[in-house]
């Protein structure tokens, strides 16, 4: 198949063919929740128990019978002392107990004084405060229910998430299993940092870009480093990697030049589902899978070789396509219709996805030099502004904006 005769497809056409394609990966790994960053639920957390499992006080103070505060000041006696993990003893008409924050409110007891507005006098205290019944007391299950699901099947976890599974004392989680990517890099002008840059040659960026947006997505990565660009080393290094990974990620090698022997290598060794992109950067992305030597295939992705269209098309195509290979459900970054700073005149037929960041008004800022090659547009910006196909706007009109956050976490 021909440039020149090959329809560009939809970016939208484009991820459906991907996440058709992305079955969830088999089995099941269970692991300490304490280990469990970034991992994919594979089944729902439960919890046995109610959080708190008890009532208890929110405030220091002092636990009292609401109803033996008729007039303000009353004095109490204090009748005990009850510390966080400590329980108390049923509390008595006519007593308070001293109370701190996180325990167990005692028997009895119905609302919490806190101490700024009680007066201590040795085995008794004075109240400058009538409480309602409840007051500053968390209630029983107020958190979490026995019985109630806490966190989803296909749920990626956050700090928050783990904290939630501890609460209810999940001590290990059932996960889905971390995805093997097979890296490779193409291209005979790449080096490594820390070499000598000849003439004509550059640092092998990528190959630490995309390493690292993989390890972010809990990837089991094997660094196959740099392949020479032949067809006949491409096919090799193709067919080892499918030998023992669910994805093989290249970047450079599938766009229409002389020295572009990714495409073949696939076509010879596998299949392509589709390949070329409508947007800008990233057209020449390809997807299909390389023949395994005992049967199936792996998946294979390839990503242009320029580094910021490399950027573009991980955040936008392989990372759902790696969640989806986990079982994940939210796998679409959610965008913010803002105000644009910036004014955009150069319309072009594909969809645009422009680097840009949020500036001191909260409006988005387009980064001058969107050329694919400056890689710099990503560590400045904070996302990306989803511009449709043949659309100009300019200071004050709205934009899509897709940020950072949600596309590399």
């Amino acid at each position: 198949m021909q440039a020149h005769d090959h329809a560009l497809i939809d970016v939208d056409a484009a991820l459906q063919v991907l996440l058709q394609a992305a079955y969830p990966l088999r089995h099941v790994e269970s692991v300490d929740t304490l280990g469990a960053l970034g991992r994919v639920l594979a089944a729902e957390v439960r919890s046995p128990i109610d959080v708190p499992p008890a009532a208890n006080t929110q405030m220091d103070g002092y636990a009292v019978r609401s109803a033996d505060i008729t007039s303000i000041p009353t004095r109490l006696r204090v009748s005990q002392r009850i510390a966080a993990g400590r329980l108390g003893q049923p509390l008595q008409p006519g007593d308070a107990a001293r109370i701190f924050t996180g325990a167990f409110m005692p028997d009895g007891a119905d609302a919490v004084v806190m101490q700024e507005q009680c007066v201590a006098d040795g085995d008794t205290v004075t109240l400058q405060h009538a409480p309602k019944p409840g007051e500053w007391v968390r209630p029983r299950g107020c958190d979490v229910q026995a019985g109630s699901v806490v966190l989803e099947r296909g749920h990626r976890l956050r700090p928050q998430d783990l904290g939630q599974a501890a609460s209810v004392g999940a001590a290990t989680l059932q996960v889905a299993p971390r995805p093997r990517v097979a890296l490779l890099s193409t291209g005979d002008e790449l080096i490594m940092p820390g070499e000598p840059l000849p003439a004509g040659a550059i640092y092998n960026s990528n190959r630490f870009l995309l390493s690292g947006l993989l390890q972010g997505l809990g990837c089991a990565v094997t660094d196959f480093g740099q392949v020479p660009d032949r067809l006949d080393a491409t096919q090799d290094a193709l067919r080892l990697a499918a030998s023992e990974h669910d994805l093989i990620l290249t970047s450079g090698g599938v766009s229409v030049g002389g020295e572009d022997h990714v495409k073949p290598a696939v076509q010879a060794s596998g299949q392509l589902a589709l390949w070329q992109i409508a947007m800008k950067p990233g057209k020449p992305l390809a997807f299909g899978g390389v023949r395994r030597p005992t049967g199936g295939s792996a998946h294979f992705i390839g990503l242009p070789g320029n580094p910021v269209s490399s950027f573009v098309t991980f955040v936008l195509f392989v990372r759902p396509f790696l969640l989806a290979l986990q079982g994940a459900k939210q796998l679409a970054p959610r965008g913010l219709s803002l105000s644009s700073a910036s004014t955009w005149t150069r319309a072009d037929k594909r969809r645009e996805f422009l680097r840009a960041r949020l500036d001191a008004d909260g409006q988005v800022a387009l980064y001058p030099n969107q050329n694919s090659a400056v890689l710099t547009s990503t560590v400045w910006g904070d996302g990306l502004v989803d511009n449709p196909a043949g659309m100009t706007f300019k200071v004050g009109d709205p934009v899509h904006f897709i940020p950072f956050a949600e596309l590399l976490a």
